[in-house]
């Protein structure tokens, strides 16, 4: 069978090809890709090439496909697979395979394996890590991004709080607490506030901050509802606005300090802004991954010794956090939808994976059936004027608050080639 796939042979060396998948083996499925969201992860990838930990050595002579953030069709299921996996039925995975201590993932490491494609084979060790997951739900996008979901989903699980004389660590987010998201209002952080509100271990309240007026703008408009209903506190805070961001932030949890910080950016001085807000036993998740090896920022050691506040990371969660994502979307008590900016087709994808930091907004979603340049949904009102197609759309995502959403993938779908 034939496919079609962004493949990597070199840093910012992202072609689009079409070549032939071999036959799938028992132990291999065979899928159908309809959709993929563009991670931060896979930028990076295409700029390090064979630098990255992730990518083959021999990547100029054996490419792999990009993209970790897939959802499709099953197509063909191998025999050893027959009756535990459903031939038409929908799927998503967890990419963070940790196979054997390897490093290796989809998106960064398979030849024919990767969310950037038409089609692609699902090797062995996906399904016997549990990690090949049928789903149940009307729309792929949301499938897509139940993997980023998942990886705010873990960042709360792995956040952790003790008490005083007491060594054992309390997993999760202070329940009840006050819980800061730092250059949050882009898409991960927004789906990090989703998630704060819509879980069953929430915080009293959440302050969002951030230096863009647009960012912070469109998540007030999206979760004002939400928030209301959801009883808990929310604001949006630029920062950028504040003569001292320290002291008047603080001063929104009554001078005591957050319980929770998550930082979103990779920056040292949002990372400093996190650790000057910690309250007593305050934990902070560094939760944006850096390129540059030797980052560093400033730590407030008099509180890690006094105050007992603590520093971690994580990087992705794990299956049982997909699984919680994808369970939370089926029963709309999360809203993935609040992630995208942007939708294009397969030809897209190339540019935008190496261009992602400089692309205002927010997730960036490629459909890989489909011919369209990587468009925001803010545009479609203007190209409606030209193109009937774009005018639906844009009648679709307005009716729906703005966010994308099943009827507009449908008829993306059925209306572009």
């Amino acid at each position: 069978m034939k496919t079609k796939a962004v493949r990597l042979y070199g840093a910012k060396d992202l072609r689009l090809e079409e070549f032939d998948l071999p036959e799938i083996k028992d132990d291999e499925i065979l899928v159908e890709v309809i959709s993929d969201s563009v991670c931060m992860s896979t930028y990076k990838c295409a700029i390090l090439g064979q630098e990255h930990k992730r990518v083959p050595p021999d990547v100029a002579y054996n490419p792999t496909i990009m993209g970790h953030e897939m959802a499709g069709n099953i197509i063909k299921v191998g025999k050893q697979y027959e009756g535990q996996f459903r031939e038409g039925a929908k799927f998503t995975l967890q990419p963070a395979l940790n196979y054997k201590g390897t490093m290796w993932s989809p998106g960064y490491s398979y030849r024919y394996f990767g969310g950037n494609a038409t089609y692609c084979i699902i090797p062995p060790e996906v399904m016997e890590l549990g990690c090949f997951l049928e789903y149940d739900g009307r729309a792929y996008f949301e499938a897509s991004l139940a993997e980023p979901m998942s990886c705010c989903i873990g960042a709360f699980h792995a956040a952790y709080h003790t008490r005083m004389g007491d060594y054992q660590h309390l997993m999760g987010i202070a329940e009840g607490g006050s819980l800061a998201i730092v250059a949050g209002a882009g898409p991960m952080g927004l789906g990090a506030l989703d998630y704060a509100i819509s879980c069953d271990r929430r915080p009293s309240s959440v302050v969002v901050t951030d230096i863009d007026a647009t960012r912070l703008a469109r998540g007030k408009e999206i979760f004002r509802d939400k928030a209301a209903k959801s009883g808990i506190a929310v604001e949006f805070v630029d920062t950028s606005k504040m003569s001292d961001p320290v002291a008047e932030l603080r001063a929104l949890t009554g001078g005591k300090g957050f319980d929770d910080v998550f930082v979103f950016a990779p920056v040292a001085s949002a990372f400093e802004l996190g650790n000057q807000i910690l309250g007593r036993d305050g934990c902070l998740n560094f939760f944006a991954g850096p390129t540059d090896t030797s980052f560093g920022a400033r730590i407030n050691l008099y509180d890690v010794h006094y105050n007992s506040t603590h520093l971690m990371g994580t990087t992705g969660g794990n299956t049982d956090d997909l699984i919680e994502s994808l369970r939370l979307t089926e029963t709309c008590r999360i809203e993935p939808a609040v992630m995208i900016t942007h939708v294009g087709g397969l030809d897209s994808a190339a540019e935008t994976i190496l261009n992602l930091p400089h692309i205002p907004g927010g997730k960036k979603l490629v459909y890989n059936h489909i011919t369209m340049p990587m468009t925001a949904l803010s545009d479609f009102a203007i190209l409606g004027e030209s193109d009937t197609r774009y005018q639906k759309l844009h009648e679709i995502v307005s009716a729906n608050r703005g966010l994308w959403c099943a009827e507009a993938e449908e008829y993306l779908l059925s209306h572009w080639n």
